[in-house]
């Protein structure tokens, strides 16, 4: 590895880095670099694991030693010449606007996004995110999906990007774990309409998570399933505030509800969706 210390944040060098508090300049700078950024020793980790290429990597100084099992990892798979910059505490605060927690980050290189078909394939459980733009939340999800074994996850276009900084340390590198990708890609108008025909030509059963007075109870699906009624399952979680479009509803197989006590209207969408990955368990 090529250690690079920092000797001012101007470094043009440390562009990738520089003003990731900024989430308008981070969602134009990322994809249209083709990189994202990778943040703590185990979202790196994961990453690597998965075969996601670092660009460079970013540390505190007094993270440098425990970063060295991932350095070697990194020799061993893509070559000595990957840059570490060394900053100050102090450096990388003015850096990234904030302490990190854990001190090390990483420029990672985007890979092309699979066809739902390829991600779906074998799958019978996959879980949908419609428009959920809480970058916590879809970590949370993707957390979820990966510890109660989901066997994919598809996010629509107008949904956060799981591999947001925040999104992939929330969910504690799973995203790397669980198979994904975006339903419709950028066409804002393929979601619902034919993103919902894809899945029904798929062979999945599509299910809306949405409170209404005929929608079945959590354990009412769960029977179905357990009997054979339902074979493949796509699970469908709505934006946060407003839930599920009404033409989402209105396509989809089936709507499913948790029940709810002393006046609460609603789950949190991580909540929720933990709950219906555990409820839908074979």
């Amino acid at each position: 590895m090529r250690i690079v210390p920092v000797e001012s944040i101007e470094d043009e060098r440390l562009d990738a880095y520089t003003h990731l508090t900024e989430l308008q300049l981070r969602n134009r700078l990322e994809p249209a670099k083709g990189l994202f950024i990778a943040e703590s020793p185990k979202v790196i980790g994961r990453a690597l694991d998965a075969g996601v290429e670092p660009i460079s990597f970013l540390v505190e100084e007094p993270w440098l030693a425990g970063m060295e099992p991932f350095f070697r990892q990194v020799e061993q798979g893509w070559g000595v010449d990957v840059p570490v910059y060394v900053a100050s505490p102090a450096q990388l605060k003015r850096i990234t606007g904030y302490r990190l927690h854990r001190g090390a980050l990483s420029a990672m290189r985007r890979w092309p996004l699979p066809s739902v078909e390829a991600v779906c394939r074998g799958a019978k459980r996959v879980a949908v995110m419609e428009n959920i733009v809480d970058h916590t939340n879809v970590g949370a999800l993707m957390r979820s999906a990966a510890a109660l074994d989901v066997d994919a996850v598809l996010v629509t276009p107008s949904c956060g990007d799981p591999l947001y900084r925040r999104a992939a340390r929330v969910s504690m590198g799973t995203v790397f774990q669980v198979p994904w990708t975006r339903i419709g890609g950028d066409d804002s108008d393929y979601w619902p309409g034919r993103g919902l025909k894809e899945l029904h030509d798929l062979g999945f059963t599509t299910v809306a998570m949405a409170l209404r007075d005929d929608s079945l109870s959590m354990q009412e699906l769960a029977a179905r399933l357990h009997d054979g009624r339902i074979g493949r399952l796509a699970l469908i979680f709505g934006t946060e505030g407003e839930g599920l479009t009404p033409a989402t509803i209105a396509g989809a197989d089936l709507t499913v509800r948790i029940p709810m006590a002393h006046g609460v209207d609603s789950l949190n969408v991580a909540a929720s969706s933990a709950v219906a990955f555990y409820a839908t368990q074979s």
